[in-house]
């Protein structure tokens, strides 16, 4: 018998992943697929119909080509004929809609939206960007409390008695 350790994990040693990518996932062409099968008995009857297949192959394009990838240098945002590096410099702030939808709002005050993200994806975004977005879901640093169940304003100095 062979001995071996177990070695334990605490969450200091998990390593981050290198790259995100967010973007709809892959089962979603089916959808499209589906759309051309059922389209087919009736763009077969005529030629002017022929050009309704270009709507759900437009769809399948959409889900294939739209993603952001979020990596330690930035942003890569893909749309369906643009491909758009953003460094973390040059973002300033994440704009959320009320449709969950993000934005990066660029230092040069423009914004580009950023497909397939998400506001539940935005703890993962801050993870990534090491740092340099905050995690709008973590709960905020506040002062220690005191025994009368009140913050203090300024933290109590440690003091060591030997």
């Amino acid at each position: 018998m062979g001995g071996g350790t177990i070695a334990r994990v605490t969450t200091a040693q998990q390593q981050t992943p290198s790259r995100l990518v967010f973007r709809t996932p892959a089962t979603a062409v089916l959808g499209g697929l589906l759309l051309i099968v059922t389209m087919t008995p009736f763009a077969s009857a005529s030629p002017w119909l022929l050009p309704a297949y270009l709507v759900p192959l437009g769809l399948i394009a959409a889900v294939l080509r739209l993603r952001t990838t979020a990596d330690a240098d930035g942003l890569v945002v893909r749309t369906l004929f643009r491909r758009r590096r953003l460094p973390w410099s040059d973002i300033r702030a994440l704009r959320l809609s009320e449709r969950s939808w993000v934005r990066a709002v660029l230092t040069s005050g423009t914004e580009q939206p950023l497909p397939s993200v998400r506001t539940h994806h935005l703890p993962a975004l801050a993870l990534i960007s090491g740092g340099r977005l905050d995690d709008p879901t973590a709960p905020p640093a506040s002062a220690p409390e005191t025994e009368s169940g009140t913050a203090s304003q300024a933290p109590a100095a440690a003091t060591a008695d030997d």
